[in-house]
């Protein structure tokens, strides 16, 4: 059978802007920087609304203008900090960053197993949103973990978290499919990756295979929490979050 057709990042030819310009915590603004910009030309526009010469300055306009305001959802903290931002406050800015320019709602979701969910459920889901917000012209921002299995009880501990921008998909959901291959632009670098999203085949975040809560970020080149990991312990990297329209 032939696979899928994809569904690509409505303006694939774009220069993805890199966050290590900035600092290492601003994968977040930059990973939404991506997203505009690799959308259609009303998304692009929001980003050339920032002004500013070069990426650095554009990045660093982001979290002054939007990222240093006060969060809704954290007290006493600003939305981002040293150590970067979460998924809700980054919707926040997202809307406010395209307040006049006439573009619809951005909405985040948190991409666990929902009450009654079954894992096969929450493929089928996460892969509808993420291709509807490509079909609709914003590349989504995914959210990543990096979880390790520590200590006698083994328990999972996040290690680290990272953005990253969704470019192309394919169309559809194979049958009976339980994982499909990505492309995105990690911020770190600005480079354009290759990886699958899946069904994990072993246990993450449970005691067994068939009760992992999340999706497995099979991402080879993505290095977000590697070197907090210890030697030995089972590591995972998973799909926690995204941002789009859906």
């Amino acid at each position: 059978m032939a696979a899928s057709p994809s569904r690509e990042a409505p303006n694939p030819q774009a220069v993805a802007a890199n966050q290590l310009t900035v600092a290492g915590n601003a994968c977040g603004p930059t990973a939404l920087l991506n997203s505009f910009r690799f959308g259609t030309k009303n998304w692009q526009r929001a980003s050339l609304a920032l002004g500013g010469e070069n990426d650095k300055q554009r990045i660093q306009t982001i979290i002054r203008r939007y990222g240093m305001r006060p969060s809704n959802h954290i007290n006493g903290r600003a939305r981002w900090s040293k150590k970067g931002v979460n998924i809700a406050d980054l919707e926040d800015i997202a809307n406010e960053m395209t307040v006049g320019q006439a573009l619809p709602i951005v909405r985040q979701d948190v991409l666990f197993l929902k009450q009654g969910e079954s894992q096969e459920k929450l493929l089928k889901r996460v892969h509808y949103q993420l291709n509807t917000s490509l079909a609709k012209g914003l590349p989504p921002v995914l959210s990543i973990r990096r979880y390790a299995k520590r200590g006698k009880g083994g328990e999972w501990i996040v290690l680290d978290a990272h953005f990253v921008t969704l470019t192309s998909i394919p169309r559809k959901l194979e049958k009976g499919a339980r994982s499909f291959p990505v492309t995105y632009v990690d911020p770190w670098g600005g480079k354009t990756c290759q990886g699958s999203i899946g069904i994990p085949a072993r246990a993450i975040l449970s005691d067994a295979p068939v009760t992992s809560p999340c999706l497995e970020a099979v991402f080879p080149q993505a290095s977000v929490g590697r070197k907090l990991a210890r030697p030995g312990e089972p590591t995972a990297l998973t799909l926690a979050a995204m941002l789009g329209r859906w």
